[in-house]
């Protein structure tokens, strides 16, 4: 039980970085990507393809792909996700499912259906491992991305509440036209924001080619992940993300204990849990009642 709980809480800090981007292009554009998934494979495929044809390492090549990545959803959000934002809220969702079937069948396309690893490319870090007291073994790559997962997640915090770039994300989020008054282009925020979402799903899609197999349709599972760590953690909240990414781990470790289809199940179980509970919260105080157990503690004192 201690090790499972232990393995979900390092997977955790993989489900952070994949959800970091889909929170903050969400929190500010109001825009659910559904091709977020799909970016983060892009992402894989392209470290992979500098690892395989320049013989480099596989960290130098994400930090190659990584400002590709960034300028690839500056110019998404320039040509595409801007244009679909004057339509109201369907036309996003269609414009990026479109986009993600468009890059299953490019990567598809160009790099066939096998699916490929990072995991020799890295040597002896694919597969090392420290053993704790009790017994209790932890790969050093899972401690590897949950120290980068807080480590990127306090950047971005330490960059919304210091730079200027940072509060001008933070007042396009809350009220655009108070900002675009205020002097801040919304454009250039948002474009911003889509890089450095697009960024971060290119660095989740690396890092899980480094401990797993990627193939050109695994994006749809990715983003049901991502999806699901964010509602989880709440929505805008980039600490939340973090805590959402957690304990969706912790479910899908503890499930997998019961059997092997129970790891997304248990996921499944627990995104249903608290999006449903939070849905009775707010059907409460929309009828002007406060959900029960509150209700008794005021009635008892």
């Amino acid at each position: 039980m201690t090790e499972a709980v232990l393995q979900g809480i390092l997977l955790g800090g993989h489900y952070a970085i994949l959800a970091a981007g889909l929170s903050l292009m969400f929190g500010v554009m109001r825009i659910v990507n559904l091709a977020h998934g799909d970016l983060a494979i892009l992402g894989a495929y392209a470290v992979l393809m500098l690892v395989e044809r320049f013989e480099i390492s596989p960290w130098w090549a994400i930090a190659w792909v990584l400002p590709a990545m960034a300028l690839l959803g500056m110019a998404l959000q320039r040509w595409l996700f801007a244009r679909t934002l004057r339509a109201g809220i369907l036309l996003p969702l269609l414009v990026t499912f479109g986009l993600g079937a468009v890059l299953q069948n490019g990567l598809y396309g160009v790099f066939g259906s096998e699916a490929r690893s990072l995991g020799n490319a890295i040597g002896g870090l694919s597969w090392a491992s420290w053993t704790l007291p009790g017994g209790i073994v932890v790969g050093q790559l899972p401690v590897l991305t949950l120290g980068l997962a807080v480590a990127v997640l306090a950047g971005l915090q330490l960059m919304l509440s210091t730079t200027r770039l940072g509060r001008a994300i933070r007042a396009a989020a809350s009220d655009p036209e108070a900002a675009a008054l205020s002097g801040v282009d919304p454009r250039q925020v948002h474009r911003a924001a889509a890089a450095i979402a697009v960024a971060l799903a290119g660095l989740a899609g690396s890092l899980l080619a480094m401990r797993a197999l990627v193939e050109p349709y695994a994006g749809p599972v990715l983003l049901i992940q991502a999806f699901e760590a964010v509602v989880i953690g709440g929505i805008g909240s980039l600490w939340g993300t973090l805590l959402g990414g957690v304990l969706l781990g912790v479910a899908q470790s503890l499930g997998a204990m019961v059997s092997p289809q129970g790891f997304e199940l248990a996921g499944h179980a627990l995104f249903l849990a608290v999006l449903g509970g939070r849905l009775w919260r707010q059907h409460r105080h929309a009828q002007g009642r406060p959900w029960l157990p509150a209700l008794r503690l005021r009635r008892a004192a």
